[in-house]
């Protein structure tokens, strides 16, 4: 029979793949519709290159940040509280983003 310790090792574990697994799929799928909806944005073909290349390099520097930043935040005051409230302020940025109707305003992808 596994401890107690042990079970609450796994649930920690399988939380945090989770948590990556939302991180990557977030990744990909803009990667995934970048061209087709910075287009329907009204964005030239450069344009298009050049604001999405921005977009990717503030949503990669949100992750540097945001892990670091709620890492030790998550040290101080408890995981499981840090982990919803990320869930939180992610889900709030997406939406955001979904109801943008610029590509500055895509920018909230540094936040989620």
């Amino acid at each position: 029979m596994p401890s107690k310790n042990n079970s609450l090792f796994q649930l920690a574990v399988v939380v945090s793949a989770l948590g990556f697994f939302v991180d990557v799929y977030d990744l990909l799928l803009f990667g995934i519709i970048r061209k087709p909806s910075l287009t329907d944005l009204g964005l030239s073909p450069a344009e298009v290159l050049t604001q999405g290349e921005l977009i990717i390099s503030i949503q990669m520097m949100g992750l540097l940040v945001g892990g670091i930043l709620w890492g030790i935040i998550g040290d101080k005051k408890g995981r499981l509280n840090v982990l919803f409230g990320s869930i939180l302020i992610y889900s709030i940025a997406n939406i955001l983003k979904g109801i943008s109707k610029n590509p500055t305003k895509l920018s909230t992808n540094f936040v989620s």
